[in-house]
């Protein structure tokens, strides 16, 4: 019995590689739209199909059904480091960036929807690199829905079942997983031509709202902007905060809504949970700018509800420095870094579910506290969770705390103050972007360490992917048969 097969792994790998290979070749168009050398691109391509055909003459004559489940964490995880490293390409060719460190930081920003970046100036970079920054943030997106909703499930990764609505997306919703990504895909296609429509209408010309709606469907983050979306209209920040919104949806509740089965949208807790967040910290975050600031009812309102979904929704985009809020309004904005929205959807962080179940443990704890002999049992869409999933759960809030923890040691021995890395590692844990001290709003990553930029990727890989993927491969019972 083979531990695991390389062949099988190398053949899908293969085929990332030619996804990727078509991203490079799909910049192009705007290359000659303006004017502009096509030379990174075609470079990039060329190194990437090579290496893809490498990959698929060595592995052609392996069957991918016999992959088993240690093939599926080493292929996910292989996946978004090897998307990371050969994004580098076109920065590095059009020498946008001179430092590999760098570029990798870009490249794993972009696909792990992060949104973070070492760029200090993007409105000096040429339109194709812009939107390929934001192109990354649209495959990578797409890539995490298909991983969570469709190949986690399929490989039975423990908790992945509860997320999936009662069980495995495989059994409850189509038969083949082919079928379910390509309705995912109509979805997010849906999303993404909606929204650029909608942009266009308003003050942003076709390039800037195709941009805008790959970070914002993504949850991204990647601006054409210094700004952000803070240099357009009230309209256009409506449109992108609403669009945030839906993005940080599951997708199995949109798959549910295109059904017209209301009974299975209306039994999914967990959008009732986001919701009721979403709503009640933008409350607080719009009455603390009205009762402490000169602010307007409006642009009180508008800030405080865009920043708040921004940040649960983990997009990143902003709209206005609120580092400038009153310290209230930042002690939110920094609670809000380890949210995150529906699992599912393509948002990072701990997840909506996961705060529900902790909070019905706490529940649990207190009944037992109280009422000894009391029998409860903790359900999540009336469903009664197993012992094991909730173990699985809690394992994976404390674990995440703790590398949180480690990782603002980490950052903070590279030389940075205890708030720039603190909120560092929240966000690049969480796949947010900006974050508190000197990575706020308005500055970047540039000035951070080698080091701590190298940390920080992969702490965006080890986020995107759920910790447990990723660590899962370093622990022995892993490498026994």
């Amino acid at each position: 019995m083979r531990l695991i097969n390389p062949l099988i792994i190398l053949k899908i790998l293969s085929t990332i590689l030619l996804i990727e290979t078509v991203a490079f070749l799909f910049c192009l168009p705007v290359t000659l739209i303006y004017n502009e050398t096509a030379d990174p691109f075609l470079w990039s391509a060329l190194v990437t199909i090579s290496i893809s055909v490498i990959f698929y003459l060595i592995s052609k004559n392996s069957d991918i059904r016999t992959a088993s489940i240690r093939d599926g964490y080493i292929i996910v995880s292989a996946a978004w480091l090897i998307l990371s490293a050969i994004g580098t390409l076109p920065y590095l060719f059009s020498g946008t960036i001179n430092s590999f460190t760098d570029a990798f930081f870009e490249s794993a920003s972009g696909f792990t929807t992060t949104g973070s970046s070492v760029i200090p100036d993007v409105e000096a970079l040429p339109f194709s690199i812009l939107f390929y920054r934001s192109l990354t943030h649209w495959v990578g997106g797409l890539g995490i829905i298909v991983l969570v909703v469709v190949i986690l499930p399929a490989f039975r990764f423990t908790g992945y079942h509860l997320f999936s609505l009662e069980s495995s997306m495989k059994e409850k919703i189509l038969p083949k997983t082919r079928s379910i990504g390509y309705r995912l895909l109509y979805i997010y296609l849906g999303l993404t031509i909606t929204e650029i429509i909608f942009l266009v209408i308003g003050d942003m010309n076709l390039f800037e709202s195709i941009c805008h709606t790959f970070g914002t469907v993504a949850t991204g983050g990647f601006s054409t902007r210094n700004s952000s979306i803070g240099a357009y209209s009230s309209y256009s920040q409506y449109i992108i905060m609403i669009f945030m919104f839906l993005s940080g949806i599951s997708y199995v509740v949109y798959y549910w809504l295109f059904k017209l089965n209301l009974r299975k949208v209306k039994q999914n807790e967990e959008i009732w949970f986001y919701f009721a967040t979403a709503l009640i910290a933008g409350a607080v975050a719009s009455f603390i700018l009205i009762s402490k600031t000169d602010r307007t009812f409006e642009v009180a309102f508008r800030e405080g509800f865009f920043q708040v979904i921004s940040i649960i929704t983990t997009t990143g985009f902003k709209s206005s420095d609120y580092l400038l809020w009153p310290v209230p309004g930042i002690l939110l904005i920094f609670f809000l870094l380890f949210t995150g929205a529906c699992t599912g959807s393509t948002t990072g962080n701990i997840k909506m579910a996961r705060h529900l179940l902790v909070l019905r443990n706490i529940k649990y704890v207190f009944i037992k506290i109280t009422h000894s002999n009391a029998i409860y049992q903790i359900k999540l869409n009336r469903n009664v969770l197993s012992s094991n999933t909730n173990i699985s759960i809690i394992t994976f809030v404390v674990f995440y705390l703790f590398i949180f923890i480690a990782g603002t040691i980490f950052i903070t021995i590279t030389g940075m103050d205890p708030v720039t890395s603190a909120s560092a590692v929240a966000s690049s844990m969480g796949n947010i972007g900006p974050g508190l001290g000197s990575i706020g709003p308005v500055y970047n990553y540039a000035h951070l360490p080698d080091l701590g930029k190298m940390m920080l990727s992969f702490l965006m890989i080890l986020g995107r992917l759920e910790i447990f993927t990723i660590f899962i491969l370093f622990t022995r019972s892993f490498w026994k048969v």
